[in-house]
């Protein structure tokens, strides 16, 4: 069957094949073709909030159709870009559009990526898609499995990893200038989580389709506090502070480490609430040897790390530390430093070997073209939005568990095992 003449119809009558692992043959996507001068035909699903900057990133190519469930919040994108055609469900616009595309972007929540994802690239289409990938540990696999199947241009939306800091890092740590790193701490700060529980029923606005925003998920009454934006401190919707930054801070040291999947998972903080995502928490990763590297322990917080101070390890300014055998390196997305700092006082950093990227969106644009992968890629970003979603099922499971990345299951800990992979709602299961 060949995946250009297939409706979205087809894919779903036929998707019982992808949950048993098959995949159509892709062969040469058109986009592959397409010379340099000439513009990819993409669709957006999901224009307002987090989406007009995807969409403004892809301004130079032609922007076919758009989905959004709301009309209010995706108006001003509607009125920049009138040639494009308006749906409020992407199911619809795929069924319009979708033997004319070449690639399609996500940007909804995280609850909304797999359905639309899975469809597209049962299309054949290339796909850019919002961090933390997927709403699951098994959506993520299916979705890294099947871009690699199809032979997709991919691009997780981890935009810091274009940073030419980022790339100075890299180039540290894989030149040897701390020697062996055993150690990482990485975190993000605030306090955002464990919202007050709706107690009034407002109707839902004029402009929202809302049951189509609930999509897969479990079905709660709407309220203006997790619709449009509150939806990520809710499990239902959301994947907390970790999956909102952890794929943006953990890609430091995923690059820099060479870093796939975890063997083992622990994770503590307060009480985990079955609805709510909490105000902090901490994961700790363990990490084999790999290509010579000896094995790494990678903590991870919602909130600074107590401890480190006490230690004498340096952490202002920063959001990750590698701690190595000759030394310390402290940074963020947009500077990095040496410690100690006498012994690091006439040090000569490496000379740059990472290409710089010629902008996140152009990459993928490159890439939708054939020009090598995109850097983010899901091949890479898989394991790496995996290992994201894994603290969370260890803080929710209440237990760690060692991690058997190949068959996804979470040894001896029977209340992981829902968390790994949910349930859809009644009229979403038959799409996967």
């Amino acid at each position: 069957m060949n995946h250009r003449s297939m409706s979205r119809r087809d894919v779903l009558k036929h998707s019982t094949l992808l949950a048993a692992g098959a995949v159509w043959g892709v062969g040469s996507h058109p986009a592959f073709g397409k010379s340099a001068n000439e513009k990819l035909n993409i669709a957006c699903i999901g224009v307002g909030g987090r989406g007009s900057a995807n969409v403004n990133g892809l301004a130079s190519q032609n922007l076919v159709a758009f989905a959004d469930v709301d009309d209010a919040r995706a108006g001003k994108i509607y009125a920049k870009h009138p040639k494009a055609k308006t749906y409020r469900d992407w199911r619809k616009m795929l069924d319009a559009h979708g033997s004319k595309l070449d690639a399609i972007v996500i940007s909804t929540p995280d609850h909304t990526h797999f359905h639309p994802a899975v469809a597209a690239m049962q299309l054949g289409l290339h796909v850019y898609l919002e961090k933390p990938l997927a709403h699951n540990v098994w959506e993520t696999r299916i979705l890294t499995d099947l871009a690699r199947k199809k032979g997709l241009a991919t691009q997780l939306g981890a935009q810091r990893h274009a940073m030419p800091n980022m790339r100075r890092v890299v180039e540290l740590v894989k030149s040897g200038a701390i020697g062996n790193v055993t150690e990482v701490y990485s975190w993000c700060g605030g306090s955002r989580g464990m919202p007050e529980i709706p107690t009034d029923r407002p109707a839902v606005p004029s402009t929202l389709d809302y049951d189509l925003w609930v999509g897969p998920a479990d079905y709660r009454p709407y309220h203006p506090s997790f619709c449009p934006y509150g939806w990520r401190f809710w499990w239902d919707y959301g994947t907390a502070e970790t999956g909102n930054w952890g794929c943006h801070i953990l890609d430091i040291p995923f690059w820099a480490l060479d870093l796939k999947y975890p063997q083992h998972v622990e994770a503590s903080g307060p009480l985990a609430d079955t609805e709510r995502t909490p105000k902090s928490m901490q994961v700790t990763y363990k990490f084999p040897a790999r290509g010579g590297k000896p094995p790494l322990t990678l903590h991870w917080s919602h909130g600074k790390p107590a401890g480190l101070e006490e230690k004498g390890i340096p952490s202002k300014g920063a959001n990750t530390i590698f701690i190595g055998e000759k030394g310390i390196l402290t940074c963020d997305f947009g500077q990095y430093k040496l410690w100690p700092e006498d012994k690091f006082a006439d040090f000569t950093p490496p000379a740059p070997s990472i290409t710089p990227s010629p902008g996140f969106h152009n990459e993928w644009i490159l890439a939708c073209r054939g020009e090598g992968p995109a850097t983010c890629n899901f091949d890479y970003s898989g394991p790496l939005a995996e290992t994201v979603l894994l603290g969370n099922v260890a803080y929710r499971a209440g237990s760690g568990f060692d991690w058997d990345a190949r068959t996804l299951t979470a040894k001896g800990c029977e209340t992981a095992k829902p968390l790994l992979r949910e349930t859809y709602r009644a009229g979403w299961s038959d799409t996967v």
